[in-house]
C-alpha cells in the first residue's frame, strides 16, 4: 500500500499545491538567509555604538572629531556571526530527527516558531551595557540558529517528497533560490532603516545617532515579519506520505 502511495506521487502531475509548497518551504529559507546574513552589518552599528577606537582617541588631540571611528573587536564580530551557525547545526542535527520521529509537520512548525520568538529576542537583548547587550544577544542568534538549522532540512525534505520525480530536483532548487532573495532583503532592508534613522537624526553625518541603538533591533525583529506570514499555512500543510 505504502509503495502504491509513493509510486502515485512520483507520477503525479505538477498541480497548485506543489507551487504553494514551493512558495511556503521557499520563506524558511528566505527568513534563514535574511537572519544568517543581516549580522555582519548590525555589527557596524553596534561599533558604533558601544565601541571606541581607542587608537585613534588617543590622537584626538591632532584628529578631527569625524576621524574617532568605533568599530566592533574581531573576536567579537566573529563570535557573533559564528554562534548562529553553531546553532545551525544542532537544530540540524535535533530537528531533522524530530522530523523522522514525530512527523514533517509537527516538527516544521515548532522550528519556525523558534525562530519567529528567538528574531524578536534578539531584538529585546537585555538591558543597554555592552557587555550584557552581547552576551544576551548571542545566546538569542545561537536559540535562532537551532530553530534555522531545523528548517533547512526540514524545507527540503518536505518540498522533495511532495514534488514528483521528474519536477523533484527543479522544485528544490527553486526553494533554495529563495536564500538569496533573503540576502539581498538583509541588505535592503538594512539600508534602508538606517538611511530613514540618518535622515531624522539632527546629528551630523560625522556622528552616530542615538536612535541608532534602535536601528539595529528593528532590523533583527523584521526577521520574524515572513517567519510569522507562513506560519498558518504551514500548519495547514498535509503530512508527507
Amino acid at each position: 500500500m505504502a509503495l502504491k502511495v509513493l509510486s502515485a506521487l512520483d507520477a503525479a502531475k505538477i498541480q497548485l499545491y506543489h507551487f504553494k509548497a514551493i512558495i511556503i518551504a521557499g520563506m524558511g529559507l528566505f527568513t534563514d538567509a535574511y537572519d544568517l546574513f543581516c549580522i555582519p552589518p548590525i555589527m557596524k552599528l553596534i561599533g558604533r555604538i558601544y565601541y571606541l577606537d581607542h587608537h585613534n582617541s588617543d590622537k584626538c588631540s591632532v584628529m578631527p572629531k569625524e576621524t574617532q571611528y568605533k568599530t566592533t573587536p574581531t573576536a567579537v564580530v566573529s563570535t557573533l556571526v559564528s554562534i548562529a551557525l553553531l546553532g545551525t547545526a544542532v537544530g540540524q542535527l535535533v530537528f531533522g530527527r524530530l522530523g523522522d520521529r514525530a512527523g514533517r509537520r509537527r516538527v516544521y512548525g515548532l522550528s519556525l516558531g523558534m525562530m519567529v520568538l528567538s528574531s524578536l529576542a534578539c531584538g529585546f537583548s537585555i538591558c543597554k551595557t555592552r557587555n550584557c547587550v552581547l552576551v544576551s544577544l548571542g545566546f538569542f542568534r545561537f536559540l535562532l540558529g537551532v530553530g534555522i538549522g531545523g528548517d533547512y532540512p526540514l524545507s527540503a525534505t518536505i518540498m522533495s517528497e511532495f514534488a514528483n520525480k521528474k519536477t523533484r530536483g527543479a522544485f528544490i532548487a527553486a526553494v533554495f533560490s529563495m536564500q538569496g532573495l533573503g540576502i539581498l532583503a538583509s541588505s535592503i532592508v538594512t539600508m534602508v532603516v538606517c538611511r530613514i534613522f540618518a535622515v531624522s537624526s539632527n546629528k551630523p553625518k560625522s556622528e552616530t545617532p542615538d536612535e541608532a541603538d534602535l536601528a539595529w533591533r528593528l532590523i533583527l525583529m523584521m526577521g520574524a515579519v515572513p517567519a510569522a506570514l507562513t506560519y498558518y499555512w504551514r500548519m495547514m500543510m498535509p503530512e508527507t506520505a
